[in-house]
């Protein structure tokens, strides 16, 4: 069984996804990651020079080639579930972990990484920040139908959401760690 981590920009996917397959003893996949290492290029260049389509078409391959695995922490881009084929590859054999929280939280730690040097691409053209809550809005119901689980991370560490995921797995009668 793979555990899936699905949510908004700067909801904590990948630090959540990396401390979780460490605890879980399972590989950690970012298909962020790997739509740059298939193209070659940071997104934000690769969205930049080619558009938010080519960034598509390669996250659904990277969404298929780690779906098709087992005893992964998939952590996804923030829109991988709009595309129903990622949405249904996600799902299957997988318990899906919807990553939220307050938009002033999440537009908080996104001006950090932007401070930091990290770019995160426009998904409309207006500043990334701004665009946040909208966004959010309209993947809101994407997230809630593929989720088992939601879990808002607005004040918690990543140990503590680590933790929340494990008890849920726990009480689902999923074997997620040797606790």
């Amino acid at each position: 069984m793979n555990i899936v981590l699905i949510g908004p920009r700067c909801s904590g996917k990948t630090t959540v996804g990396r401390l979780l397959a460490e605890k879980t003893g399972k590989v950690f996949q970012d298909t962020d990651t790997l739509v740059e290492t298939m193209a070659g290029t940071p997104i934000a260049d690769l969205v930049s020079a080619r558009g938010w389509e080519i960034f598509r078409v390669l996250e659904k391959e990277a969404v298929a080639a780690v779906a098709a695995k087992d005893r992964q922490v998939i952590a996804t881009g923030g829109g991988a579930v709009e595309d129903p084929d990622n949405a249904r590859n996600l799902a299957e054999r997988s318990f899906v972990v919807w990553l939220d929280g307050r938009s002033n939280v999440l537009k908080g730690r996104l001006k950090e990484e932007q401070r930091s040097g990290k770019i995160r691409p426009s998904l409309t053209g207006e500043d990334p920040q701004e665009e946040m809550p909208r966004i959010m809005e309209t993947r809101k119901g994407q997230y809630e139908r593929v989720s088992s689980l939601r879990v808002d991370t607005s004040d918690r560490t990543a140990g503590e959401v680590v933790e929340k995921i494990l008890d849920a797995l726990e009480r689902k009668g999923g074997r997620s760690h040797g606790r």
